[in-house]
């Protein structure tokens, strides 16, 4: 009888563990593809989403004190600063554009040892001369200030590039 007993808790075991792995496989690499989707980035009304009331996100628009930071000012053509701001996320270390559009882009930033996702966004209102950013971390409560110095440096960049 206690055999019979040990060998149904190890095979209760066994089962335990794998559905542990798969939730694990499904939380961490399956919503890379369906997170934006899901998760309210773009543009809606011609703002981009608020931060959630965690530390890992700062935005240019209706941004509350701990959140908020200032859009990207430009001088020149809208289509010369968007072509340059692309240019400048090509060097920007571990991050990709997923998406863009005339006026909108969305670029994924990943740390360097955790690999955490950033959502970085940029946005370009019709009638200002202003560049709209949000950038937020996808987990976590904290994220440091990489969000606001990624910006900063983006903004410095654009800024050394004359636009």
């Amino acid at each position: 009888m206690f055999h019979l007993l040990t060998a149904f808790a190890r095979r209760l075991l066994r089962s335990i563990a794998f559905v542990i792995l798969l939730t694990l496989i499904n939380s961490l690499i399956l919503p890379a593809a369906t997170w934006a989707a899901s998760s309210g980035l773009g543009v809606n009304n011609g703002h981009l989403s608020s931060c959630p009331a965690s530390d890992n996100c700062v935005v240019s628009q209706n941004g509350d004190s701990k959140h908020a930071i200032n859009p990207i000012a430009y001088h020149i053509d809208r289509n010369a600063a968007r072509k340059t701001l692309l240019k400048a996320l090509t060097v920007v270390p571990r991050t990709e554009i997923i998406e863009q559009t005339d006026n909108y882009i969305h670029a994924l930033s990943k740390s360097r040892i955790f690999k955490f996702i950033d959502d970085v966004e940029f946005y370009f209102p019709p009638n200002e001369s202003v560049i709209h950013v949000r950038s937020a971390a996808r987990v976590g409560e904290s994220d440091l200030g990489v969000n606001r110095r990624r910006l900063e440096q983006i903004r410095l960049a654009l800024r050394d590039l004359n636009i």
